[in-house]
């Protein structure tokens, strides 16, 4: 079976050991386990630590905390841990302009501090983007600028829903571009386009879970053993078979977030 790796999943403790089983049994035997918030964090980071096989770990604070009086000591002692190797990204970090744009002051400087951050710990960034493509742009121009680590771990635009316009000139700045159960959805019809003209080096999938949940399981609550139906949705637009597919966004996961370094 050829191993799949769901780049952005959001797992709680009781029920990881669970997830994690049925997610090997549909071959998604690699995960990014991500944080947000204090608490979020700390259990990626955990899961990380008790499952070393199957997760590594993103934490930081994403925009929905930018009114928050979150103590910044608290990542900087997660990446200085004699475990910080389990930490192989900052975030899910970005902006939010749909949901919250009476906080898009606020947001914006914790987005500047966290990729500060990433620069400073030498993680690439997953980066959350609506409705905000210019600032985003602009902040992540000025990453890539100061950005002294490799060029082709950055980061990534995790959920892509973007126009292929803002996906070029993100893909410019060395970014992967990772896709969702939304492509399955029937009025993503140009999503999908998009998806379709992604070169395949900067190609990711996710889950998102427990959100997102993919076309034919609606209603259901997501987990990463859901990742083979965007996987099938990307091969049929791509025309590619499922299988390579699905090694070649492993392969770039792998790259992107050095699963196979043993520290950094």
């Amino acid at each position: 079976m050829t191993t799949c790796f769901d780049t952005h999943a959001h797992l709680s403790v009781d029920e990881a050991p669970q997830l994690v089983q049925r997610a090997r049994q549909a071959g998604v035997c690699r995960l990014i386990a991500v944080g947000g918030a204090p608490e979020e964090n700390q259990v990626a980071f955990d899961l990380a630590g008790r499952f070393p096989e199957s997760i590594r770990a993103a934490i930081g604070y994403d925009r929905y905390r930018a009114t928050q009086a979150d103590d910044p000591s608290l990542l900087t002692a997660l990446f200085t841990s004699p475990d910080a190797s389990r930490i192989r990204a900052v975030g899910e970090i970005g902006l939010d302009l749909h949901h919250a744009p009476d906080t898009a002051q606020p947001q914006t400087i914790l987005f500047a501090t966290m990729l500060a951050l990433a620069r400073s710990v030498l993680r690439p960034v997953i980066v959350h983007s609506r409705e905000a493509d210019q600032v985003t742009l602009d902040h992540l121009r000025e990453h890539v600028r100061q950005w002294a680590g490799p060029a082709d771990r950055v980061g990534v635009l995790h959920c892509f829903t973007g126009t292929e316009a803002f996906a070029r000139k993100v893909l410019d700045l060395g970014f992967y571009l990772s896709f969702s159960g939304i492509v399955t959805f029937a009025n993503a019809i140009p999503l999908r386009q998009v998806a379709a003209g992604i070169p395949s080096d900067r190609l990711l999938v996710e889950t998102d879970s427990p959100y997102l949940t993919p076309v034919p399981l609606r209603g259901q609550k997501n987990e990463p053993a859901f990742l083979p139906h965007v996987i099938r949705c990307l091969a049929k637009i791509r025309d590619t078979p499922e299988e390579d597919l699905c090694r070649v966004t492993t392969l770039n996961a792998e790259r992107l977030f050095g699963w196979e370094e043993r520290g950094h």
